[in-house]
């Protein structure tokens, strides 16, 4: 505001300067009437600069204002999924960025990433890596280059540039903006500002990240080790509702082993056990880093999809079940599942989309096994 405040200060007394010469002009009676005309046209162009500069100075205090509350909220919070909203949020409003990254490594020593503005899968494609000596670098710029008929396809990422998130531990992980334009390019003045909102951001997302991993420890089925039932359903209602904050897509699938019971019938609940637990890390061995597998209570299971249409859904059931299937599981061979899948709607809350699917998974059941269905 004191910026602002600057900047209107000096366009009155600017203002003045010009009054003052149209003045003059006028008690001169030996001045033309163009040097009178002249003076009303130099004042009407200071006017219209001076007006265009208060805008600017206005809208500049207003976006470091909102900055500014962001970066403060970022400490504020425990929670890994607002801190990297905010944190995503602060970097997409970056001049020039179309879309924002944060990429690192999870406690299972998959990549965790979080995006504004990029798909599931231009997210996956982005593998962000320091130096190959392994020195730290303070930023990496990135820019792809196309065929004539696709240089100008407004879709595709041309150009990005990422600055090193770091903890108490060092770095961890990437910040990353990334431009659409093919002109487009980032310059020392938007790397500076990446850099202080990633010091800001780092602190704040190990923090978050580290309680996340402990309360993990208490989030995970014994068994499985998927999340349990009570991680699922809260973390369902979490992302529906930041999908719905968002507008942003979310399927989920319900899923679960078919004639399960007869296993346990001929097998017993001893060696029924050790099969959830082989089909439980043949999911885990398909799913996408950024999908919620979870254990929802004896055979059933299911996936949250956060970013993912049915079509999505449609895809994860599909290695699911050839993952499951396709080897034999020692005892009982080769096993099948059914399972349902559903979509957000607007209305909808993560009760309703989860018994959405569940219904859908029932029908799946009654329509003959070892096929998906999705919800009406």
């Amino acid at each position: 505001m004191t910026t602002v405040l600057a900047a209107v200060a000096a366009s009155l007394a600017t203002l003045v300067v010009v009054l003052v010469g149209l003045l003059v002009a006028r008690r001169r009676r030996d001045d033309p009437e163009e040097r009178l005309a002249l003076a009303m046209a130099q004042m009407n162009d200071r006017m219209e600069a001076m007006a265009r500069e208060l805008t600017g100075a206005v809208e500049r205090a207003e976006e470091e204002g909102r900055r500014s509350r962001t970066l403060g909220e970022l400490g504020g919070s425990i929670d890994l999924d607002e801190v990297l909203s905010r944190t995503l949020e602060a970097a997409g409003a970056v001049p020039g960025a179309d879309a924002a990254l944060v990429s690192m490594q999870g406690p299972d020593g998959k990549p965790l990433v979080a995006t504004l503005g990029l798909s599931a899968q231009e997210a996956e494609r982005q593998a962000i890596t320091g130096p190959p000596d392994g020195r730290q670098a303070r930023s990496i710029s990135i820019s792809y280059r196309y065929g004539d008929e696709l240089s100008n396809d407004g879709d595709r990422i041309h150009s990005g540039i990422a600055v090193p998130l770091a903890g108490e531990g060092g770095e961890f992980g990437y910040l990353t903006v990334f431009s659409r334009s093919p002109a487009g390019s980032f310059g020392e003045a938007v790397l500076a500002e990446l850099e202080a909102l990633a010091t800001r951001a780092g602190p704040a997302i190990d923090n978050a990240k580290r309680f996340r991993e402990a309360r993990q420890l208490a989030d995970l089925d014994a068994l499985t080790n998927l999340h349990n039932r009570r991680y699922f359903h809260e973390t369902l209602a979490r992302e529906v509702a930041r999908a719905q904050r968002y507008d942003r897509k979310l399927a989920l699938i319900v899923f679960d082993l078919d004639d399960f019971k007869e296993v346990n019938d001929r097998i017993g609940h001893l060696a029924g056990d050790s099969v959830l637990a082989d089909a439980a890390e043949r999911v885990r061995d398909v799913v996408r880093s950024a999908d919620i597998a979870c254990r929802v209570g004896g055979d059933e299971f299911a996936v949250i999809l956060p970013e993912s249409t049915l079509a999505d859904a449609d895809q994860l059931y599909r290695r699911i079940q050839s993952a499951v299937s396709t080897r034999p599981i020692a005892q009982v061979g080769k096993l099948h599942l059914s399972a349902g899948v559903a979509e957000l709607r607007p209305d909808d809350d993560g009760t309703a989309l989860f018994e959405r699917a569940d219904e859908a998974l029932y029908r799946a059941k009654n329509a003959g096994k070892d096929q998906i269905v999705a919800a009406g």
